[in-house]
């Protein structure tokens, strides 16, 4: 058991571990002024004269005009959902924003969180054309849902940590978690894990491409 656990995840412990040591908690500035941003939001949106200005810079919804809606979506991202309580939003920033900012660095991590959150914004509004009939579509009236907080980046993370760092089994947890949350609550939320998921794994696909073409060829002497 101990062994298989090293193989798993010897590599992720690793990184994080020297990622601490190195510096403690100045190694993750991105995360800690992710959480605070978000109990930010938290609070303004919640507070009679601040709903309306976080709904103005960080609201997206599937029937907004394109523009708005990629002009909102960076800080979408830290608008927690209100039917949602905010620790669950914290502990994720926290907990997966930090392990990987130890291992990828602050500009590493928010490029993998933002394309993360981008395939699940453009999908809500690529599954409202192609109609609720449709097994990858979605109903018209979810162009009207507010689509926000950290769900889809935290997915698509946690899915590239696991390709980076060879956790494969973890990954493929993860991954098989997100299908079955769509299968039993095929919702807006849980289809935009699984773009956000694709998106993170044609990365990696793209990144494992390109790290393949670098590799010297044995045949001109390397």
């Amino acid at each position: 058991m101990r062994e298989a656990a090293r193989r798993e995840w010897g590599a992720l412990y690793a990184a994080v571990r020297d990622g601490i040591t190195a510096r403690g908690p100045r190694a993750i500035p991105l995360t800690i002024a992710a959480v605070c941003l978000t109990a930010a939001f938290q609070y303004v949106q919640n507070q009679p004269w601040g709903y309306q200005f976080v709904q103005d810079v960080g609201s997206v919804r599937a029937d907004d005009p394109l523009w708005l809606a990629l002009l909102r979506t960076p800080l979408s991202l830290f608008v927690p959902a209100l039917d949602l309580p905010v620790w669950g939003a914290l502990a994720q920033i926290l907990l997966v924003f930090g392990i990987a900012e130890l291992c990828l660095g602050w500009w590493h991590t928010l490029v993998i969180a933002y394309v993360a959150t981008l395939a699940g914004t453009l999908y809500a509004r690529v599954g409202i054309a192609i109609g609720p009939d449709s097994p990858f579509g979605l109903p018209a009236s979810d162009a009207q849902v507010v689509d926000t907080g950290p769900s889809a980046a935290v997915v698509g993370l946690a899915v590239y940590l696991c390709w980076r760092y060879r956790a494969r089994f973890t990954g493929a947890l993860v991954v098989l978690a997100m299908v079955v949350e769509c299968a039993v609550k095929p919702n807006l939320a849980g289809k935009e894990h699984l773009a956000a998921i694709g998106a993170v794994l044609m990365v990696c696909a793209v990144r494992s491409t390109a790290r393949g073409s670098l590799r010297p060829d044995p045949g001109n002497g390397g």
